[in-house]
């Protein structure tokens, strides 16, 4: 395997969304108290995908960090067969990887689903491999076969809860669609006038070359005998 120490570094651009706004808004809530949060989404592997575990027993040693770059913490997977973690991190200083994946909260969720082609993200470099690679797509190919639903695997921990708590997701759910359709007409709108100056800087720089270059020659042809 390939150890590496990896700081916190941001070669995905987080995009202007929901989560980005969730994020900032968590960025004074230390990561012990998230960590109950992350006990309970490795309690739904173990007992609904124990294979996504069976299938890393190959890499018992391995420490997979996974940073959602729209949020202000990273996550670090130990898949250890004896006693797996999934532990919530400010960043990865101080401490030693194997491999690292970055990318948006929500593409890393579609990934998880299988919702989304990974090669084809990670060549789009929506998605950041950084490290062993082969540990990454051991871990890929885990997920990809095990069938992951978040909203079903999170329904069946919950009991009687699950109905009422659905629906309030299904609410919530359109909401951030909503939400998210409207900071993306934000950010075109924003994004569309700085690509105009830009255009229009263009324009007068290429304008300014073509006088130059007239002038060039203009004076060329003056210091001829």
């Amino acid at each position: 395997m390939q150890y590496q120490r990896t700081e916190r570094s941001r070669p995905v651009d987080p995009p202007f969304s929901p989560v980005l706004l969730a994020g900032v808004a968590l960025t004074p809530v230390p990561p012990r108290l998230l960590q109950p949060l992350f006990d309970g989404v490795m309690a739904v592997v173990r007992r609904r995908h124990p294979d996504i575990l069976e299938r890393l027993s190959a890499y018992p040693d391995a420490v997979v960090g996974i940073d959602p770059v729209d949020l202000p913490f990273v996550l670090i997977l130990e898949p250890r067969p004896d006693r797996p973690r999934l532990t919530v991190r400010r960043d990865f200083s101080d401490m030693t990887t194997t491999a690292v994946v970055r990318g948006p909260l929500s593409l890393l969720f579609a990934l998880a689903e299988g919702r989304l082609d990974g090669d084809a993200v990670f060549f789009s470099r929506q998605l950041v491999i950084e490290g062993d690679t082969e540990v990454v797509l051991a871990l890929r190919n885990a997920v990809d076969g095990a069938g992951i639903d978040l909203d079903a695997d999170f329904a069946a921990t919950l009991g009687p809860l699950a109905r009422p708590l659905r629906r309030v997701g299904l609410v919530g759910g359109r909401l951030f669609d909503r939400l998210s359709r409207d900071m993306d007409l934000i950010r075109r709108a924003l994004v569309g006038q700085a690509l105009k100056g830009v255009d229009a800087q263009s324009a007068r720089l290429a304008e300014l070359e073509s006088e130059v270059a007239t002038l060039r020659r203009s004076l060329r042809q003056r210091e001829r005998p």
